[in-house]
């Protein structure tokens, strides 16, 4: 499977869609209910554009979570049911695919947390929800740590699936 490299793409060019888009979709979701971040990926997945489908997901998951975390008293079949579903019907199938490029997904989530720290979420802004904010991105930062740390048995895991 070939994937574009994107670490060899500038900061900027990754900042709204992993590379290829304008940074136009980047300042029209900020400031959205996170749920637009999904429903973008779910579009581009569906369109083909799959790498920039994983950075505006895992965007959207990194806000999304920051919402639920900074707004404890949400009820739960609101918004944490929405991100229940959202992340099953939306992430599921993307995940299946962004795994196959461990590699790449570890770039990807890389891009997300620069685009969040050089593009801060005014729906939930980090200056009134600082705790919320540093915590998900820690949370971020460690899976993509986990995931990195993994790649082989992923890589492993994966090929005993197909052949089976």
């Amino acid at each position: 499977m070939h994937r574009r490299h994107l670490a060899a793409l500038p900061l900027l060019a990754l900042a709204p869609r992993a590379g290829r888009a304008d940074a136009a979709l980047g300042a029209r979701l900020n400031g959205e209910h996170p749920a637009a971040y999904y429903r973008e990926a779910g579009r581009l997945f569906g369109a083909g554009q799959r790498e920039d489908a994983v950075f505006v997901f895992y965007l959207g998951q990194l806000r999304y979570r920051t919402h639920l975390v900074a707004r404890p008293d949400l009820p739960a079949d609101g918004d944490r049911a929405l991100f229940a579903a959202l992340t099953e019907s939306v992430g599921r199938p993307l995940n299946e695919w962004a795994f196959g490029d461990v590699p790449a997904l570890v770039r990807t989530m890389d891009a997300v947390l620069a685009h969040d720290e050089s593009q801060p979420d005014r729906f939930t802004p980090p200056q009134e929800f600082p705790d919320a904010h540093r915590g998900v991105r820690e949370g971020l930062a460690r899976f993509r740590d986990q995931v990195g740390a993994s790649a082989e048995s992923i890589r492993q895991q994966r090929a005993a699936g197909l052949s089976s």
